[in-house]
């Protein structure tokens, strides 16, 4: 079983089927475009929708647009807010209900009530939208178990219990109310269609500016965003999102604005933002491969420091019992002391999160007064090229790499047989799955790599100055 009942939408908000192929809400949705442009809105006469993967629909160039053109203008009353929702008192309990971490489940609130709603303004959006998503809360738990890395798998399981436990209160709070006093036109609503609406707004919405607040600056507010929400995800992307702001009108209007030439036929490209692949899974369900700012998560732990040490040939390796001067650095770097924030990272840009590199070179060191030397900042950066000498700078290499070697033997498969598991064939989602798990371990290889390179380099350093 999936962690939420399985769901097929119409135009009701409950039904029976899920897949990790995205189609349309309904078959025949309203043409999104030309609803736009009746609006009000802007739409380059350029574009078009068409599917551009399994997983949904996009913007494509169908003649090639120069940079700097307006492709889409969305004048303020389009936009889907929280701030449209009527003034229920169950509504504004039920998200007063709701952690301020999952504020796609506040707006994803005021998509269901929109989409139960006969006559919504925004039916011509909602109807394009996909009846399913292919993040893991409705993975089967196969596929959840099959990412094979426990944070992920947390924050999954983390979101279905909430699901679940939050329908429980919204059926209790709906209860007896009177037809006029529903918030959700006394449509049934279960933990499957809170996954899909909170689903939609994640994959979907933006932070932008909104109105003004007391002292002249404007607030951030989740937004939904009819047709620009159908771009493409891109680190170096064709497009960009830009407000006006026209103090004499207090209308909003979003833009979207080619940032360099489109050729006939492109896809258009916004950044969604520098992120691992466990955000891009969890929340928009896909993976990047080879993503330059995936990450992976682990804890600092003495015990698995001293093993990684010992591992890598380092003497005395002292991280379960460092020296109370030690202790102070770790304190500083929050490490160590009242509440201290354990979690550590490999890969990324920076290969080994600053904080992890500063204890690794504090605690290979015996000397407090070398270490006192250097602040914190040249101690957490690999620009600072061996700043304790190069033999405890080859004895941190050596660590890392060792750490990374554990870390690897900690998941159940190699990526070869990941590898052959996807020649074979398997579901769409079991697919996401070995992907995403294929990408934390090739992330652990590039960060081993990228260690051998700099401790051969450092090496041969050492070497022609010792000649």
């Amino acid at each position: 079983m999936n962690c939420l009942s399985s769901m097929r939408f119409r135009r009701g908000l409950t039904s029976a089927a899920v897949s990790c192929n995205q189609f349309r809400l309904v078959s025949h949705p309203p043409d999104l475009i030309k609803w736009v442009r009746s609006e009000g809105g802007f739409v380059h006469p350029s574009l078009h929708l068409s599917p551009t993967s399994s997983f949904g629909f996009g913007l494509i160039a169908s003649a090639a647009i120069p940079t700097g053109s307006l492709l889409i203008g969305l004048p303020s009353h389009i936009p889907l807010t929280l701030n449209d929702a009527p003034p229920l008192p169950v509504f504004s309990h039920l998200i007063n209900l709701i952690p301020e971490e999952l504020w796609a489940m506040k707006l994803g609130l005021k998509l269901l009530q929109e989409r139960a709603k006969a006559g919504s303004f925004w039916w011509p959006y909602i109807s394009n939208l996909p009846e399913t998503y292919s993040v893991p809360i409705f993975f089967q738990g196969e596929d959840i178990k099959n990412l094979q890395y426990a944070p992920l798998i947390y924050q999954v399981n983390k979101r279905c219990r909430f699901l679940l436990e939050f329908n429980k209160q919204l059926k209790h709070a709906v209860t007896n109310l009177k037809p006029m006093d529903h918030p959700f036109a006394s449509q049934d609503v279960d933990a499957s269609s809170l996954g899909w609406a909170m689903s939609a707004v994640s994959s979907r919405a933006f932070r932008l500016h909104g109105k003004k607040l007391d002292g002249g600056n404007r607030e951030n507010v989740p937004m939904m965003l009819p047709l620009i929400d159908m771009c493409n995800h891109s680190f170096y992307p064709n497009a960009k999102i830009v407000q006006d702001v026209n103090a004499e009108d207090p209308k909003m209007l979003v833009k979207v604005m080619a940032e360099k030439d489109i050729e006939q036929n492109d896809a258009l490209e916004l950044n969604y933002g520098y992120l691992s692949n466990d955000f891009f899974l969890l929340d928009y369900g896909f993976v990047i491969p080879g993503n330059p700012y995936d990450t992976v998560e682990l804890k600092y732990d003495g015990a698995l420091l001293d093993a990684a040490s010992i591992a890598a040939g380092v003497s005395s390796p002292c991280f379960s019992s460092p020296a109370p001067w030690q202790r102070e650095i770790l304190s500083a770097l929050n490490l160590d002391g009242e509440a201290p924030v354990l979690k550590v990272t490999l890969g990324g840009p920076d290969l080994v999160e600053g904080r992890l590199l500063a204890a690794l070179r504090v605690l290979q060191t015996q000397d407090a007064e070398t270490v006192r030397k250097h602040d914190l900042s040249t101690l957490e950066s690999f620009s600072a090229e061996a700043p304790l000498g190069v033999p405890k700078e080859v004895s941190v290499l050596r660590t890392v790499i060792a750490l990374c070697v554990i870390v690897l033997e900690h998941f159940p498969t190699k990526i070869m047989e990941d590898e052959a598991l996807l020649k074979e064939g398997v579901s769409s989602c079991s697919e996401l799955a070995i992907k995403f798990r294929i990408q934390k371990k090739s992330t652990i290889v590039n960060v081993m790599t990228q260690m051998s390179k700099r401790l051969k380099l450092l090496l041969s350093k050492q070497s022609a100055t010792a000649s």
